[in-house]
């Protein structure tokens, strides 16, 4: 029987949300485990050694634990480090989830424009974790979402960490000043450098695309534009560098 066109995009768009509910290698997996996100199956390459307390975590939540070759878990992901696991699609957070909020620490939210690139996205949501963010805020449109390659490359920050997805990237920039954030955006263009801003009260640092930096009526939402120097031949650093460099800032001066 031959598949309608209207059957083959659902088949595909099956495929792409089983994808996006898998979540691979090692630290991402325990990370799944750990937190309250439910977890519906695991698979072990059959012969992958050092996977007894993945399995043993696994197991003592209930989880199904299914040891396959390693073949087939490479039919599933790449770069999986012999370790699967399935797990119920992402929650995002709303944007007051995130403002409200309580870290131990001053108020620090990290805000994205039109990231497209996954590992950018997973790489700053790592470093937003380390540094004690609340939270992270993305769009719904031009930005990489939340996947198996982000959840890989945040090495299990994603578990930790809430993200807010929003309609409208400016209008939540003004929501957050109206709830007493300074907002802070890199700018390689800005005559003030990222050192010379005070990050000590709440402060929301927003991280514009590498391609065209952040969008006109986003930067004009911004309080301070801020600039990294750059040294050498190239025009301007990696998102996930910048915003790595503007977050340790605001953790030196509230130290």
């Amino acid at each position: 029987m031959k598949m309608s066109m209207k059957d083959g995009a659902r088949h595909r768009s099956a495929r792409a949300q089983e994808a996006a509910d898998l979540v691979k290698g090692r630290h991402a997996v325990l990370a799944a485990l750990e937190s309250e996100r439910p977890v519906n199956k695991v698979w072990v390459a059959e012969g992958a050694s050092g996977m007894e307390a993945l399995v043993a975590k696994a197991r003592s939540r209930g989880v199904v634990v299914q040891f396959v070759p390693r073949s087939r878990l490479d039919e599933m992901a790449s770069a999986h480090q012999g370790i699967i696991a399935q797990v119920a699609p992402y929650a995002y957070a709303d944007l007051d989830d995130v403002v409200r909020r309580e870290t131990g620490f001053a108020p620090l939210v990290v805000v994205l424009d039109e990231i497209a690139d996954p590992h950018n996205f997973g790489a700053i949501l790592r470093t937003a974790e380390a540094s004690g963010a609340q939270g992270v805020v993305i769009g719904k449109r031009r930005q990489a979402q939340v996947t198996d390659v982000v959840a890989k490359a945040a090495a299990g920050a994603l578990e930790a960490l809430p993200v807010a997805r929003v309609a409208n990237v400016a209008q939540a920039l003004e929501r957050l000043k109206q709830a007493g954030y300074w907002i802070v955006g890199a700018d390689v263009e800005a005559k003030v450098p990222y050192t010379e801003v005070d990050y000590r009260g709440p402060t929301a640092v927003v991280i514009g695309s590498e391609g065209h930096g952040m969008r006109r009526w986003v930067r004009e939402q911004c309080d301070f534009l801020v600039s990294i120097p750059i040294l050498g031949r190239v025009q301007s650093l990696n998102a996930s560098v910048a915003a790595g460099v503007l977050l340790y800032e605001a953790v030196r001066q509230r130290s």
